[in-house]
């Protein structure tokens, strides 16, 4: 196996060298469905934008990904299809112009919406887009009221208690909820036949929350007294909080999501279909489209920063030396990335200097700390060379250390962003957009980097508060679940490979249980695989067939806990080096999440990544 194994790793190293772009950098498409090309053209329409090769290759794109059924999916297993991706195609397929109601594609789509519920039934952010563009009426109110920018940071309920990418995207929609926005043309398609009407109306899937909108009403008069005059402030305010956020490439945050939001809401406040600041927004998302496998598709953001330190750390554990020119331009150009600019991070976490690093290569003031612990690993190599990278990595490990939230785990982007009062809102997919709390994945990759990568003493107070978290957090059935990732197999990863590289033995109960779980778990061919079924249901699905990505997470994990190649370990290993050049559906399915339920994604640099670690890990531990 061992020649196998060593051939394996040449071929991926060679791959992922001959991929490296002129600026060091790689940049694999982030891949999350259709929804990001439905908006674009449906942007591109209401903004009337003569741009047809743009609108004619996403409306292919669109229709070459629906199901036989008339639907579109989110994901291989999801069921028959998923409502909300099902409206948005139909509806910019007809908006597009190259697509007629009477198409038997669309008349399949519009069966498959009735037969699910209507327009009604799709997902919240969905009816917003519906709405602002006229085809949805708008709710007479919105659960977050616009004023609530104006409420001090010590009120039970704030603006800065959201998560940052909560505020990205509802900044603009509390204007537009607030002015109840409607922008249509003269060829805004009509959606009325996709409406049942006997279906009652859930926009909010408004529950008992009472109690929460007393919270808020109260504060917003005894602060504010909700005069218009307040109102007039807030819509100002909030504009200004967007503006003020705007990446140089003209994007909201480098997200898609919130800059198409951005653009609706600034038109509601009378700028021009040409106003600069929207057209060069447009310009922003236009620079995130990709070409994959011959079709055109708009990234939801880029991943470049995250795949440039991820392919970098990886080459380099698989034998590619630091003086390569390959790893080489890698850490200049992460040198280039690191930012220095004070973002919304520092209103909960004052007095620490930026250090940090951001997912996107646009993304210059909304570092995360898992881009930060992975840059970082990718130039600890270079430390005690250069000088520059010696700043670069104490700025960065200062940065990440003062980040742990005051419950002992890591967050993604802010500290202590966790008001429980916020998932009484009803908001769908309220918990993956309203708060930042700590979770497995970032509290284990974070350990593993300071385990591994740092002169911290093992019994340093942050890491025992670390590993505290995540024995707290470790579910009944041994496993961890993992936020950024699907989902379970994820966070196991994480959570293991983060409690051995800080001292925890593998002999403990705590991990002894996680391992059972991996065994338990394991696919007759060796491999494993978990469905993105497990974030809504909050347990572990299986998928039903291995994938190549998660394989090698689980075998990562058992890897760090063993002594020698188990049979089990073999067996994975043996799935990796046999199925690796297969090409099926397992290859394209998303393993990595942004809302659960809403958005998922494909890294297509994944199958690259972790394939390669878990067999130069296995090479090293067992037949070095």
């Amino acid at each position: 196996m061992t020649y196998r194994t060593e051939q394996l790793i040449s071929q991926l190293v060679q791959q992922l060298k001959t991929d490296q772009t002129p600026d060091g950098s790689w940049d694999y498409p982030f891949e999350t469905g259709i929804s990001t090309d439905a908006y674009m053209i449906i942007l591109v329409r209401t903004l009337e934008i003569d741009d047809e090769n743009l609108v004619r290759d996403l409306a292919e794109r669109i229709l070459s990904k629906q199901e036989a059924n008339g639907a579109w999916k989110l994901f291989h297993d999801e069921g028959d299809g998923n409502i909300s991706a099902t409206v948005e195609a139909y509806y910019s397929l007809l908006y597009s112009g190259y697509v007629s109601k009477e198409d038997y594609r669309l008349l399949a789509a519009k069966k498959f919406i009735l037969a699910n519920g209507g327009l009604e039934k799709s997902h919240m952010l969905t009816k917003i887009m519906l709405a602002l563009t006229g085809q949805y009426p708008w709710p007479a109110y919105f659960p977050i009221p616009v004023e609530i920018i104006l409420l001090p940071l010590n009120f039970p309920i704030n603006f800065y208690d959201l998560s940052v990418y909560g505020r990205a995207n509802l900044a603009p929609i509390m204007i537009l909820a607030n002015k109840k926005y409607v922008k249509t043309t003269k060829s805004s398609p009509n959606l009325s036949e996709l409406f049942l009407p006997e279906t009652a109306d859930d926009f909010f899937n408004i529950q008992d929350i009472q109690e929460l909108f007393s919270i808020i009403e109260h504060d917003l008069k005894s602060f504010l007294g909700l005069s218009q005059t307040f109102n007039s402030l807030a819509i100002n305010q909030t504009k200004q909080y967007m503006l003020n956020h705007i990446e140089p490439d003209g994007t909201l945050y480098s997200y898609f999501s919130s800059t198409f939001l951005m653009i609706f809401s600034l038109l509601s406040l009378g700028h021009s279909n040409s106003d600069p600041i929207i057209l060069k927004a447009v310009e922003g998302l236009k620079a995130m489209k990709c070409t994959i496998h011959g079709q055109q598709h708009i990234q939801y953001t880029t991943a470049t920063v995250w795949n440039t330190s991820l392919i970098s750390y990886a080459l380099q554990k698989a034998g590619v030396p630091s003086t390569d020119s390959v790893i080489e331009k890698a850490s200049e150009y992460l040198l280039e990335q690191q930012q220095t600019k004070y973002g919304d991070w520092a209103i909960h976490n004052p007095g620490v200097l930026p250090g940090g690093w951001g997912f996107s290569a646009v993304n210059t003031m909304n570092p995360d700390i898992d881009d930060s612990t992975a840059s970082l690993r990718a130039i600890s190599q270079l430390v005690q060379k250069d000088t520059r990278i010696h700043q670069a990595w104490d700025k960065g490990i200062l940065w990440v250390m003062s980040m742990q939230n005051s419950d002992g785990g890591w967050p993604a982007f802010e500290k202590n962003v966790d008001n429980q009062l916020l998932n009484l809102l009803p908001i769908e997919g309220g918990k993956f957009l309203l708060t930042d709390p700590s979770s497995a994945d970032l509290t284990g990759r974070t350990l593993e980097f300071l385990g591994e990568y740092t002169n911290l003493p093992k019994n340093h107070d942050l890491m025992k508060r670390g590993v505290d978290w995540l024995i707290h957090n470790q579910e009944v059935d041994g496993s961890w679940y993992g936020r950024w990732g699907i989902c379970y197999i994820y966070g196991t990863w994480a959570a293991i490979t983060g409690l051995i590289a800080v001292g925890v033995s593998p002999g403990s109960p705590t991990i002894q249980k996680a391992v059972n779980w991996l065994l338990s778990i394991q696919n007759h061919d060796g491999g494993w695989g978990e469905s993105c079924k497990s974030d809504l249901a909050s347990k572990y699905i299986p998928l039903g067939s291995s994938n190549l990505t998660q394989t090698a997470w689980a075998l990562d994990t058992l890897i760090a806990v063993s002594e020698k190649a188990t049979p089990v370990i073999d067996a994975g290993i043996s799935y990796l080096l046999e199925t690796y050049n297969k090409v099926d559906w397992t290859l394209f399915y998303p393993v990595g999440q942004g809302m659960g339920g809403g958005f998922y994604i494909h890294y297509h640099s994944y199958q690259y990544i972790f394939p390669l670690l878990a067999l130069t890990n296995y090479e090293k531990k067992f037949q070095g």
